[in-house]
């Protein structure tokens, strides 16, 4: 398994500070998550500066658009030189299969690897009832659904919950990335979140990357408990 902070703080300057307390972690197994509002906010900048902090970048801006539109929004990610994106699996196969054609090429054509690309199913803000309002079938349902159309349209791995990874890596391969959010590691509040789950469930249910936000960033010690989380996923 493999740890995203989602980095969501006030400002550009509190965010960067936290990295700079988290200077001293130089796991492959750690990432750094920039979420809308920071990246609205501090656009390139912020992606530069991480850079240059040496952490891995996860630009999760979750694309949606018409399919040409998406690819070339993809394309902009990738001349960003940033690790991992993630795009909406319900944007539809064409859109996904454009996307991952662009990418293709353009790690051809320059040398360097493609950002490894996550499509959204369900928003782990959602609930059974208020997913079933919007889209008139079961969250578990349509995000495996999603999840074989993602896999089919070349993408790397899927963004879910805890409790759909297991059912997605049965309908496609198990080398098949699930990316689930919601993770509160020692039981912290839910906040936003509906679906979450612990680092546990997360190790039973095969999930690949866990985003972790709030139970990092409230902390008074970031670091300390950045490396519990580390140590908790790995001695599972």
């Amino acid at each position: 398994m493999q740890l995203c902070l989602a980095l969501d703080l006030e400002s550009m300057e509190d965010n960067l500070a936290l990295l700079s307390k988290l200077s001293q972690i130089r796991s492959d197994c750690f990432w750094v998550k920039i979420g809308l509002r920071s990246f609205i906010r501090d656009g390139i900048r912020l992606i530069d500066e991480i850079k240059a902090l040496k952490f891995k970048i996860f630009l999760d801006l979750k694309l949606y658009d018409i399919p040409n539109t998406m690819a070339d929004a993809a394309y902009s990610c990738f001349l960003l030189g940033v690790d991992m994106i993630t795009i909406h699996a319900s944007s539809g196969r064409e859109a996904m299969t454009r996307v991952m054609e662009r990418l293709n090429e353009a790690e051809q054509k320059e040398g360097r690897k493609r950002p490894l690309v996550f499509g959204v199913t369900a928003l782990t803000s959602f609930d059974d009832a208020s997913f079933f309002e919007i889209y008139h079938t079961p969250i578990d349902t349509q995000a495996t659904l999603l999840g074989v159309m993602a896999y089919e349209s070349g993408l790397d791995g899927i963004v879910c919950s805890v409790f759909e990874s297991l059912e997605i890596k049965a309908a496609t391969n198990p080398n098949f990335l699930t990316l689930t959010p919601g993770i509160r590691p020692f039981a912290e509040s839910n906040d936003d979140q509906k679906r979450v789950a612990s680092i546990a469930q997360a190790k039973e249910n095969k999930s690949d990357f866990l985003v972790i936000g709030r139970p990092i960033y409230k902390e008074n010690d970031p670091l300390f408990i950045t490396q519990k989380i580390l140590k908790e996923m790995q001695s599972l």
